[in-house]
């Protein structure tokens, strides 16, 4: 089970949060794959304000992401106890480390300056490799039609987040059939 671009935040469990649980429930899948940007770092973001929106903190944010994947995986582990957890790295999920890389180097190194190290019952990697045929990444090409561009230019089905979109597409060749699978939430 796929599932990506969640941006946990505080108090927040969205109604597609509550569908993903009842689905892991009812389908029991031998694993369960955050797609990426499970955090969203807005107060560490590239992106100004807009007006005097407000922000959660980042530690606020880590603590939704924490309690958001521990009820993932309670989930996932009451229906099947050896369920894998997989987590390909999102750009958003990136900038936990990218920001503390850029502006305090001096802690290299040292535990919990590394998101993965908030989440450590989940396998994290770029891309996670389901079958011969089948790549899942959080994110490769980008535009309207990733899924297409994205199983088109790698020559296997790939699954994508990234974009926010839920869609599949298919792609027919002489070397068969190839789907482009974008997994928003």
């Amino acid at each position: 089970m796929v599932f990506s671009d969640a941006h946990f935040y505080p108090g927040v469990h969205s109604t597609v949060f509550k569908g993903l649980l009842w689905a892991i429930k009812e389908l029991n899948p031998v694993a369960v794959i955050a797609n990426g940007d499970v955090f969203d770092g807005a107060t560490i973001s590239r992106h100004p304000r807009i007006g005097w929106d407000s922000k959660p903190s980042v530690i606020e944010e880590l603590k939704a992401c924490e309690i958001a994947m521990g009820e993932i995986e309670e989930t996932a582990k009451k229906v099947r106890h050896n369920v894998q957890l997989i987590w390909p790295l999102g750009n958003h999920d990136a900038r936990f480390e990218t920001f503390l890389a850029a502006n305090a180097p001096q802690y290299e190194g040292v535990q919990g300056f590394t998101l993965k190290d908030f989440f450590p019952h989940w396998q994290p990697c770029w891309s996670f490799w389901v079958n011969d045929h089948t790549v899942i990444k959080h994110m490769w090409k980008g535009g309207f039609s990733a899924g297409r561009a994205n199983t088109l230019n790698a020559g296997v089905s790939m699954v994508t987040g990234h974009t926010h979109n839920m869609a599949v597409q298919p792609l027919t060749d002489y070397r068969g059939n190839r789907y482009g699978v974008q997994t928003g939430m």
